[in-house]
């Protein structure tokens, strides 16, 4: 009896112990977390030694923003200041914002410069192709302060009392425009000597020289001539003035009655060269010779047009090719195949890039501009002759400044004067104001 006294309550309390142990664990998970500052007080405490970082009250703003039209353009931009900040300090950059005067929307403010600091506080708007100026219309202007951390501090809105205007003539291009006068009248001039019958003298250029001598070669060789014309398009001034030449080459071919091939890449040269050709032979007196299969198109494709020149070179073997027009990385394929072949060979083009393969695969290179020359040379006719001397008289003009400017430069170091000066002031002093 005295043992179930004490075991019933020790099976009590086995019992009652997982109700006490949940109990205790519901208790640690419904512990709300402290987030009063005092509890986090301890975390944030600086170090010894260090001070935090004050909060940022605000940045000054930048002051009233002016515009003035921009003379001398088209109407479409303006030129926009604005009054910096007086203290800078924490300043980043200014973004400058533009709206339509008389649209309230703050939608309608695009940001159309941002300014660094330390850079001046004017620049031309308009300038942008993506924020243009619409000529005659009014502008809002506002200007912000940017701190590092990117927070804009604005300064007021002004209205641009002022709107965009184009003018006419821009005085600053008077200069250009005396110098075209004076080209102009030589060209003109030297256009109606030729065409009254005057000799002129054009200097002689060795690429044009040789064709005779190119021609007559193949002519004694019993072998064809090739002649390419480039691989641009006919609105390409290189090609218009291959085609030029073409024809004169093609009026002493037939004249000596010897073949011609002429591979194409463009369908319109195509077209236009084999006209061309026929009108030479019409021309020299021998439509009968004229062979329809001389000028050919072959592919537009630029390296396909290579293979199947460099082809033609190594089957048929002409005595004389001529490349006078635009070429691209082809040309050096297209000459070294040709001075593999033996063939006297004639190039010309304005591609810069391209001149040095020519000069060190062909026998003679017409450089830059002789090409265009070239015609005139072999034409002799007053127009292009008169374009041609012109065109010298100009450069010689511009020669004689260049050579004053020299003498000029050394008399000044010599002497210790200063006309060098003087005569630069003359020069560029504005014509009209």
């Amino acid at each position: 009896m005295r043992k179930n006294w004490i075991g019933i309550p020790v099976l009590m309390i086995l019992l009652l112990l997982p109700s006490l142990s949940v109990a205790q664990g519901d208790d640690e998970i419904l512990t709300p977390v402290d987030n009063s500052p005092s509890a986090n007080e301890t975390e944030l405490q600086p170090a010894e030694g260090e001070q935090l970082e004050e909060p940022d009250p605000g940045l000054d703003i930048p002051g009233i923003v002016t515009v003035q039209n921009k003379p001398n353009d088209a109407g479409d931009q303006l030129i926009v200041s604005f009054e910096p900040a007086t203290n800078s300090e924490g300043i980043f950059c200014y973004n400058v914002y533009r709206r339509e005067f008389g649209n309230v929307s703050e939608d309608a403010w695009s940001l159309i410069k941002m300014i660094p600091e330390d850079e001046p506080y004017e620049f031309i708007d308009g300038y942008d192709p993506e924020y243009p100026i619409e000529p005659g219309t009014l502008y809002e202007y506002r200007v912000a302060s940017v701190s590092i951390d990117e927070n804009e501090y604005f300064g007021p809105i002004c209205n641009a009392e002022i709107a965009s205007v184009g003018e006419i003539y821009h005085t600053g291009k008077t200069r250009v425009l005396i110098a075209a006068a004076v080209f102009m009248f030589l060209i003109f001039y030297y256009f109606g000597k030729a065409q009254k019958g005057a000799k002129m003298y054009l200097r002689p250029i060795a690429g044009i020289e040789a064709i005779d001598e190119a021609i007559g070669r193949a002519t004694e060789m019993g072998r064809p001539i090739l002649y390419v014309p480039g691989l641009s398009y006919i609105e390409d001034v290189a090609t218009i003035a291959s085609l030029t030449i073409l024809g004169r080459v093609a009026k002493k071919i037939a004249q000596y009655q010897t073949p011609l091939m002429v591979p194409n890449r463009d369908p319109i040269v195509y077209t236009i060269a084999d006209e061309v050709v026929k009108q030479a032979y019409l021309e020299a007196g021998r439509p009968d010779a004229y062979d329809p299969d001389s000028v050919f198109f072959v592919t537009t494709s630029q390296f396909a047009f290579v293979a199947a020149v460099n082809g033609i070179m190594m089957r048929e073997t002409p005595a004389t090719n001529f490349y006078l027009g635009m070429f691209w990385a082809e040309s050096l394929l297209l000459a070294e195949t040709g001075s593999l072949s033996g063939a006297i060979q004639i190039a010309g083009t304005d591609a810069v890039t391209q001149l040095p393969f020519f000069i060190t695969t062909c026998d003679y290179t017409l450089i830059g501009e002789e090409l265009y020359a070239a015609s005139a040379y072999l034409g002799r006719e007053p127009k292009q002759v008169g374009a041609v001397k012109g065109q010298d008289a100009c450069k010689a003009i511009i020669m004689g400044f260049v050579t004053l400017a020299l003498l000029l430069g050394i008399v000044d170091l010599i002497a210790g004067t200063h006309t060098l000066e003087w005569v630069r002031h003359i020069i560029t002093m504005p014509v009209v104001d």
